[in-house]
């Protein structure tokens, strides 16, 4: 009957205009109280490939054997049909993963599809008062993005049948009643007409069809049933084409112009995964599992003065920026960093070519045993953590702090713990910093145990260890300024030299957008300035 009534309905109803012009509808007057509706691949994104989400997806959630298949499977997918394609995709990534530990559209995939947003997309979507998004993709690897960063209010994109708590690969048909309830709703919201298809939308696709049959059918019926394409056909008014060669002109998004900033992220893949990067990849792992264990063995039994050279030779390298300071070289400080990977205070010892200790939150034991360094545990009692500390300093020891308690990938400072203020009468504030190529070295959900595996693997790296100017903190253990403000200070040194943002945001904070909080949390500090 519904398909019966959306017919009846398009054969009464004018066919949308169709704009195949260069200028799209940039004036705000225009769209400033219309809808807008977006294709996801063909009108947001500057690539049209899903094939690098489905692949992260694939490893991040599944493992490398599961990657390796998809891997295996592309040729297959570029013979198929469009539709075709995405069901084998699918297939390959989701069977048999948990629903309920299904995690990577909301920690892995929002960085790669936030780098892959065209601007010029982006600021056309912002100017409609109101906005649906329409993928290809199941919605569990897109909705979470679209609502969360780019204030998508309605998220239509595929189901995936589930079975006894687990995906079984397989896509559900389309439910046009569920949309319908969806777009009411929507309706409902905008309060504009209480009859879908007289809704002033937009809709803002890829395809540029040589005669008009129409673009918006033909775009949604690789997604949809027949039913919901002449659906959603009823409810546009004006079709927006854009060309692939238009989309080759779009400039990738600024991260400064991101709608919400991206602070937290999880995952071990640090590269986009097309198919010729991910080839790569695992024409790597071989190699560079070999030439790990040799960094690894070369970096524990030879003198940095050494071993430096060496590593510098497998593109494992460190930079110094500016000089170290006199008074490092003749007695023993508290050096401050912000906290990258489990590495830094590897790289602060080999740069001062002098023994120091560190004290760590959650090293795994495996970390423990293979770090060249005196590592303590800390207990997060305040008490019996300054005890351990000063017990530390008193035998003279250079001892590393990293007051964030946590890892941050991004250019962001979280807070930093202000214990370490009422140690010493001054300390030394360290400015780090590292770039990967292939691996990231932390993680908030994944094997600790693996973090410095994972490092050693990569093709290439780069640490850069700075240390900056000596931090008077004797006057907050005099009582003359709290250890909260001299805490900020500290950590407004080390945002300003190395150009981050400092913010508020603690460990707490960073575990609970990674494990599902439905808050993004944003900063609350504007950008220091180097």
């Amino acid at each position: 009957m519904i398909y019966l009534f959306t017919c009846l309905l398009s054969f009464f109803r004018s066919k949308p205009r169709v704009m195949r012009s260069k200028t799209l509808p940039l004036n705000p007057a225009e769209l400033s109280t219309k809808a807008l509706v977006f294709d996801v691949e063909g009108g947001l994104l500057r690539s049209s490939s899903s094939f690098p989400y489905f692949m992260l997806v694939a490893l991040e959630e599944g493992g490398l054997l599961r990657g390796l298949i998809l891997l295996l499977s592309y040729p297959l997918v570029c013979c198929l049909s469009q539709e075709m394609g995405i069901r084998v995709m699918v297939m390959v990534s989701f069977c048999g993963l948990s629903k309920k530990s299904f995690a990577a559209g909301r920690v892995v995939l929002p960085k790669f599809l936030l780098e892959d947003v065209g601007l010029e997309g982006l600021a056309l979507m912002r100017r409609g008062k109101r906005r649906v998004c329409v993928s290809r993709m199941p919605r569990v690897m897109v909705e979470w993005f679209l609502k969360e960063y780019l204030d998508v209010e309605v998220v239509v994109g595929r189901e995936l049948k589930v079975f006894c708590g687990y995906y079984t690969g397989f896509l559900e048909a389309g439910d046009i009643e569920a949309v319908k309830q969806e777009v009411d709703g929507y309706v409902g919201v905008l309060n504009l007409t209480t009859k879908p298809f007289h809704m002033p939308l937009f809709l803002y696709i890829q395809y540029d069809l040589p005669t008009f049959s129409p673009p918006f059918v033909t775009s949604i019926s690789h997604c949809f049933c027949q039913e919901l394409t002449n659906f959603y056909y009823l409810l546009v008014q004006e079709l927006y084409i854009v060309s692939e060669a238009e989309k080759r002109r779009w400039h990738p998004l600024p991260r400064e112009k991101y709608p919400k900033p991206l602070i937290f992220h999880d995952g071990r893949i640090a590269f986009r995964p097309n198919p010729i990067n991910t080839t790569a990849m695992f024409m790597w792992l071989p190699l560079g599992l070999t030439l790990a264990i040799s960094r690894l063995i070369i970096g524990l039994t030879l003198p940095y003065n050494i071993s430096t050279p060496l590593l510098a030779s497998t593109s494992m390298k460190w930079r110094l920026k500016g000089t170290i300071p006199h008074s490092l070289l003749s007695k023993a400080h508290l050096l401050v960093c912000n906290h990258r990977t489990l590495l830094d205070p590897v790289y602060i010892n080999v740069a001062l070519n002098k023994p120091v200790s560190t004290v760590t939150y959650s090293l795994s034991r495996v970390s423990e045993i293979l770090s060249p360094i005196k590592t303590v545990r800390l207990t997060r009692k305040r008490d019996v953590d300054r005890v351990a500390m000063e017990g530390m300093l008193s035998y003279g020891h250079n001892l590393v702090v990293c007051p964030e308690g946590t890892t941050c990938r991004e250019p962001y400072l979280l807070r930093f713990s202000p214990l370490f203020t009422e140690l010493a009468d001054e300390i030394v504030a360290v400015a780090v910093d590292v770039r990967v190529s292939m691996f990231y070295a932390t993680t908030a959900g994944g094997f600790k145990g693996f973090d410095a595996l994972f490092y050693l693997l990569n093709p290439s790296m780069c640490y850069e260890v700075e240390f900056l100017e000596t931090v008077d903190t004797g006057c907050v253990r005099r009582g003359e300024v709290s250890s909260t403000d001299m805490a900020n200070v500290v950590q407004g040194v080390i945002g300003r030299a190395l150009g981050f943002e400092c913010t508020k945001l603690t460990r707490r904070d960073k575990y609970m957008v990674l494990a599902g909080n439905d808050v993004i949390v944003e900063t609350n500090e504007k950008k220091t300035k180097g």
